[in-house]
């Protein structure tokens, strides 16, 4: 169990790292394309090195009139 832990602690702070020097960090959250393509990268983790380049498209309802 202990190890396991450890592999997803690892491939987690990967993803993140990959996150940060892609500049999804930087500047303000706008919508959630850039929120999803964030957590789809964190997730990623070390197959972002080897081509993995995820973006995600989403759209939020409009509220009605």
């Amino acid at each position: 169990m202990r190890i396991g832990s450890l592999v997803l602690a690892v491939w987690l702070i990967i993803g993140a790292l990959a996150a940060g020097q892609r500049g999804h960090y930087t500047g303000s959250v706008t919508n959630c394309n850039q929120v999803a393509t964030i957590a789809v990268t964190i997730l990623g983790g070390p197959l972002n090195y080897v081509g993995l380049n995820p973006k995600i498209a989403c759209e939020t309802p409009k509220p009605s009139k």
